[in-house]
């Protein structure tokens, strides 16, 4: 199956690669990479044109296109450096796609279209100190107390967790459930309610502008008009929205493939050694060709 572009497409693809060319410049990459530090300012450019909210409908701010546009412009954006790239490409994390599959019109007005247009950032809560991306197991309750929830537990290796504005968190509303996946729900939460304490990850090993860190959950109220969907369905609304955002994911790497051919193409035609570029001696040309293909 051969995949064509239409023409709107490649524009798309230009724009993306064309922006990214110009503002992901390698002082910027390294300057933030070695901050540890999102880049706010290149992300509300990002935002202005519209390349972070491909697949969000106009109504709510976006652009109304599908996956392939994203991937198009993550691809893109990755290619040019990964650390800018996935960071850019991750600042509305996975909030607009659950609400807009299961949220209410209410939540869907009232939180989307910051998140499209870059005033605000969002981070998904799922993975767990005790049981990493075993999501069929949660230490994270959320219990009804008249017309609140009151969640009370942790999350870690939470993308965006230190500087998010909007979170959704996977909990445990039923603990006699069985399976207990059966028992789990999705709620919103907002920076700076009491009870949500975000610590930020120091060191990692690489795409540091994306920043990580943890949550930790103390009696957090949130009101019952947070939760998404319906009660006790989160652990199936999770895995529906995996299956949607790893393509981005995917785009990512293939991006970041792309951008390691380019640069290592590039570096064996001017590096010479015994007199000549290096890209003449097959040991090297060999690998060269394999990564191309």
């Amino acid at each position: 199956m051969h995949l064509k572009l239409t023409e709107e497409q490649m524009e798309i693809k230009r724009a993306a690669r064309e922006f990214a060319e110009k503002e992901f410049t390698p002082e910027l990459a390294l300057e933030y990479d070695r901050k540890e530090e999102f880049p706010f300012e290149l992300y509300r450019k990002a935002a202005k044109l519209g390349f972070t909210s491909m697949r969000i409908p106009e109504e709510y701010g976006g652009q109304g296109y599908g996956v392939l546009e994203e991937c198009l412009v993550v691809e893109e954006f990755c290619r040019v450096d990964p650390g800018l790239g996935v960071a850019v490409s991750l600042g509305n994390l996975m909030v607009p796609d659950v609400l807009l599959k299961h949220g209410t019109e209410k939540q869907k007005e009232k939180y989307i279209p910051p998140l499209a247009k870059g005033e605000k950032i969002a981070a998904a809560a799922f993975t767990e100190p005790e049981h990493g991306s075993d999501i069929t197991r949660l230490d994270t309750t959320a219990v009804k107390v008249g017309n609140e929830w009151v969640i009370n537990g942790s999350k870690q290796f939470i993308t965006n967790a230190p500087i998010a504005d909007t979170f959704i968190i996977l909990c445990q509303t039923d603990p006699n459930a069985t399976p207990s996946h059966r028992g789990q729900s999705l709620f919103l939460a907002e920076k700076g309610m009491p009870g949500l304490e975000a610590t930020k990850l120091q060191g990692k090993m690489g795409i540091r502008p994306c920043v990580t860190g943890s949550l930790a959950l103390c009696d957090l109220r949130v009101p019952e008009e947070n939760l998404v969907g319906e009660l006790n369905k989160g652990f199936y609304y999770a895995l529906e929205l995996f299956d949607g955002t790893r393509i981005t994911v995917a785009a990512q790497a293939v991006g970041i493939a792309q951008g390691a051919f380019e640069r290592a193409l590039a570096y064996a035609k001017t590096r010479k050694q015994f007199g000549q570029p290096i890209i003449n001696f097959q040991g090297v040309s060999f690998k060269l060709a394999e990564m191309a293909m």
